[in-house]
């Protein structure tokens, strides 16, 4: 698998050395400290004056034009915020998160060492940690990206193929461009879920759903459809 298979990158996007489409898509995860040392990450905030109430910004932020900041926002650097996207009151961003043009940031999320490409849609009461979504994402109210074992070892890889150590002890969630995952799910550390495919509301998800498929439950037996 490839990262090609999961996320495309728009011609403009300023981190495309960083992000290779034809490595491992869990090992972008690693490349996003990394993408902040590039000479195209230069840091830009509007005056503290103009802020609105509650708004704190500490450390290297990058906000592009356009960018829509509500009230009671905290953002921690570093962090690359992309043209015309909204961060919503209460959301916390805690440090090296990249977000592509166009998102939504929604209210009591919280995001770190994350990368959100073009259009995704975050809206409400999420955690998006160690993670990677694709352009037109969408994650419903109250979905999860968990990223840590309970025993704190190594997140693996559960492809069809078979089992692969990702090398990570810390790993969320890598969902595949215009995908929606349902309100109130969790997506367990190393998920994988392929372009335009659905997880249903309340599910507990784990291991790797193919592009264009639906993952259901019903009568407590996960049934995983093509779509």
């Amino acid at each position: 698998m490839i990262a090609a298979e999961l996320f495309s990158l728009a011609p403009d996007f300023p981190f495309s050395t960083t992000f290779k489409v034809d490595d491992l898509p869990w090992n972008w995860i690693g490349c996003i400290k990394k993408a902040f040392s590039d000479p195209v990450f230069v840091p830009k905030v509007p005056d503290a004056s103009s802020l609105p109430p509650g708004v704190v910004i500490e450390g290297a932020v990058y906000l592009a034009p356009g960018v829509v900041l509500c009230p009671n926002v905290y953002i921690k650097g570093p962090a690359y915020i992309g043209e015309g996207t909204e961060i919503r009151p209460g959301a916390f961003i805690r440090g090296n998160v990249i977000v592509g043009r166009g998102c939504v940031l929604g209210n009591s999320s919280e995001f770190k060492n994350c990368l959100l490409l073009d259009e995704v849609q975050v809206p409400h009461f999420n955690y998006v940690g160690d993670s990677v979504l694709g352009n037109r994402a969408h994650l419903g109210a109250g979905v999860i990206c968990s990223n840590l074992r309970l025993d704190q070892q190594n997140v693996p890889i559960k492809l069809p193929s078979g089992v692969v150590d990702s090398g990570l002890r810390k790993l969320g969630a890598l969902v595949g461009e215009d995908s929606e995952v349902g309100c109130n799910s969790v997506l367990n550390p190393g998920v994988i879920i392929g372009k335009r495919s659905l997880i249903y509301p309340s599910m507990s998800f784990d291991g790797v759903l193919d592009s264009d498929s639906i993952a259901a439950v019903k009568q407590s037996v996960r049934i995983v459809t093509r779509r």
